[in-house]
């Protein structure tokens, strides 16, 4: 899979790709990432890559002239002749629909994905209009610029792909992952690490010491009850989804056990 990524800060990304897993996809070719620095496509001797909004306000905008030719010459399909199941034109801005991991399953099934990171006050709407697929946030705040953005992106995406990650299961197995079909009919020996959440936060992990300054592990952990351990597990999936994003248990996957514990969690104390 290739990414291509244009910015007005190409050193921005040189400590990001070398490191971790992104540096072991990279080594390993699974992934390509290009910088293109986008002054380069600028014609004037003082490389201008912005230029004051029509109708006034504060700040500068991006001109569309260099981003246009910037992603042209990356030799990608015009934005009408496209085809998105393949690869994509993506600006990064705080107007965008917000990045979920949903969006990175959609994006990881693709050869090529070009990011356009923001700056200033935002990128010339034609931008949008001849080149771009779609516009993207990370949340619901705003930065500097889309570089943080893009370096997200490709870090959530990228580690979807078959050989990224040393275990296949652990994209799949953790928080905001699909419903694990055998979660249920994993009732033989030992649980597995993880399951699918089915759109819940993943459950609190312990590893050793036992106890770490008064702290012990919770002792179903260490019981041996493999049903005990998977009851415990999903609940606790529950009751952190319900104290940290309420909102996805909207959308989650539950069962009528779920629903019976999740009431007991917010039924009123006597």
């Amino acid at each position: 899979m290739r990414f291509d990524i244009i910015t007005i800060f190409p050193d921005f990304f040189s400590g990001i790709f070398a490191n971790g897993v992104l540096k072991r996809a990279l080594a390993n070719r699974l992934i390509r990432v290009n910088v293109h620095d986008l002054r380069n496509f600028t014609h004037d001797k003082h490389r201008t890559v912005d230029d004051r909004p029509f109708g006034g306000g504060e700040g500068m905008v991006l001109k569309p002239e260099p981003l246009v030719e910037a992603v042209e010459s990356l030799g990608v399909a015009p934005g009408a002749e496209r085809n998105t199941s393949c690869e994509s034109v993506i600006v990064l801005s705080a107007q965008g629909a917000r990045f979920a991991q949903a969006t990175a399953r959609e994006l990881s099934t693709l050869e090529r994905v070009v990011l356009i990171c923001g700056r200033y006050e935002g990128v010339d709407e034609r931008v949008n209009e001849l080149i771009c697929d779609r516009e993207l946030s990370i949340g619901d705040y705003v930065l500097s610029g889309g570089e943080l953005g893009a370096a997200v992106i490709i870090d959530a995406t990228m580690r979807l792909l078959p050989g990224v990650l040393g275990n296949e299961a652990s994209s799949a197995f953790e928080s905001f992952g699909h419903a694990d079909e055998d979660y249920r009919n994993d009732i033989d020996g030992p649980p597995r690490s993880t399951h699918g959440s089915g759109g819940l936060l993943d459950y609190p992990h312990y590893t050793r010491p036992a106890e770490f300054r008064g702290l012990p592990v919770p002792e179903v952990l260490a019981n041996g009850d493999h049903a005990a351990i998977r009851k415990w597990r999903r609940e606790r999936a529950l009751e952190k989804t319900l104290r940290n994003r309420p909102d996805l248990l909207e959308n989650a996957e539950l069962s009528r056990e779920d629903r019976v514990f999740l009431d007991r969690l917010t039924r009123p104390k006597p």
